[in-house]
């Protein structure tokens, strides 16, 4: 199950209170006040991991409370301070202030750890109310209560490069072909109902290249409006560095026109906004096996006149899969030195 939207409350532990207490020994008259501060609460966490890839356990369990501290003793003990909470969420999480909208953290890189809800400070005993002309105070202070926060989490997918497209154009067949992902795969609309990530390998060690694909749930025209699909799964492609757009020249899709398709496409992404428009983009005529040619050659005329590189595939007869390979994995690696070099720079600036 992917589950990639969350809402979580979180309570901190409250602190413990302090005690009022004297100490009473034998032969030590006037023992004076004794009472030990109360523990501080326990605090949440919140920290990135990579081995989850989904909110799931969130959307079944979405409450968590932090231990409260215990409250202060006699002979100036000190409460014990309530356990901490560590809350794991997968690599790609935006953490979201509910009641205000306000982002308060992305966790872009593994074992990120950022305080979610701070536990309440323990209260002070009576001792520490002690002077030289209040020698028996019976003051104490009550413990603080923890913060208690409600939060919504998304989760927008890491992948270097994704695949986007009308539904059923062969993007689920391309990504099994490509990686060792095993989407589902059938001959209808809509058959793909999460992302999915697969891992692909080019070239051999110790010259190998990877790369990161996810494969994006079908697009169709008002998608950035909610229709179809809608806006569940296109902020996935938010974080990629490349988009690869595969166009039906066959006449299995039943829409005459592929340069209408890849112009409705290109729409959606600039209508949804996040520069998904302005990233780098090849395309790829899927299901060459049954062209119509066509077809075929109004998507070359137009990427030629558009200046976008088109790959004819088939995933089926795999003609066309290790070109198209071998280009994603060499604008990956000319996408991340230009990413390196710009972070370089702007630290340098700073």
């Amino acid at each position: 199950m992917f589950i990639d939207e969350a809402k979580i409350r979180v309570k901190a532990g409250g602190g413990g209170n302090g005690c009022v207490a004297f100490r009473r020994e034998k032969y030590v008259p006037r023992g004076g006040p004794s009472g030990g501060d109360g523990g501080k609460g326990g605090d949440i966490y919140m920290e990135s991991s990579e081995r989850h890839n989904t909110l799931v356990h969130f959307r079944f369990n979405p409450e968590y409370k932090a231990q409260r501290g215990r409250h202060g003793e006699g002979a100036n003990k000190t409460g014990r301070e309530g356990e901490d909470i560590i809350l794991k969420v997968p690599v790609g999480t935006i953490l979201y202030d509910d009641e205000t909208g306000e982002k308060i953290h992305d966790f872009s890189q593994p074992d990120e750890r950022i305080v979610v809800a701070r536990g309440g400070r323990g209260g002070r005993g009576n001792a520490r109310f002690a002077t030289s002309t209040h020698q028996a105070p019976r003051e104490h202070e009550d413990g603080r209560p923890g913060e208690e926060r409600v939060y919504r989490l998304e989760l927008k997918l890491l992948a270097d490069v994704g695949l986007v497209g009308y539904p059923n154009v062969g993007k689920s067949t391309l990504i099994s072909r490509i990686s060792a992902a095993r989407p589902k795969i059938a001959d209808y609309p809509f058959t793909t109902l999460e992302p999915n990530l697969g891992v692909v390998v080019v070239g051999q060690p110790p010259d190998e290249k990877s790369f990161v694909v996810a494969d994006i749930p079908g697009l169709i025209e008002g998608a950035h409006a909610g229709s179809g699909l809608g806006t569940q799964f296109l902020r996935h492609i938010e974080r990629t560095r490349l988009l690869v757009h595969l166009v039906d020249v066959s006449d299995a899709s039943g829409r005459p026109d592929p340069v209408k398709d890849v112009e409705v496409i290109k729409a959606e992404l600039a209508s949804f906004g996040a520069k998904l428009d302005e990233k780098p983009m090849i395309m790829a005529a899927s299901k060459i096996d049954a062209a119509n040619k066509e077809k075929l050659a109004k998507l070359k005329r137009y990427c030629k006149k558009q200046g976008y590189e088109l790959f004819p595939i088939s995933a089926i007869t795999g003609k066309g899969i290790e070109e198209l390979k071998y280009a994603m994995a060499e604008k990956v690696e000319e996408l991340r030195m230009s990413h390196q070099l710009s972070a370089v720079s702007s630290q340098q600036d700073s």
